[in-house]
């Protein structure tokens, strides 16, 4: 399964909506699941202008979810110019 492929795959049909970036049914993280997909055919454009897409994940325990680019927690490896000025990061938009 290619991760950036335009076509969805048939697995992420019954996905739900996870409000936190990991899986809704154990809690483990996107890095653990068997399966990724990233729809970045369709983005979405937020109040500030960002870019945003669905990423969707089959978890080790067979639960299939999906979350916002946009809800990711912040990678330590990358440095964020607006830091905590990010009216996104602190939920304002």
């Amino acid at each position: 399964m290619d991760a950036f492929s335009p076509y969805p795959p048939e697995w992420i049909k019954n996905a739900s909506h996870a409000l936190s970036f990991h899986c809704p049914s154990c809690e483990a993280l996107p890095h653990d699941a068997k399966r990724a997909w990233l729809n970045r055919y369709a983005p979405v454009t937020d109040a500030l202008h960002r870019r945003r897409w669905q990423e969707f994940y089959e978890c080790q325990c067979g639960t299939v979810w999906w979350a916002w680019s946009s809800d990711r927690p912040p990678s330590r490896y990358q440095t964020d110019d607006r830091g905590e000025n990010d009216e996104f990061r602190q939920g304002l938009f």
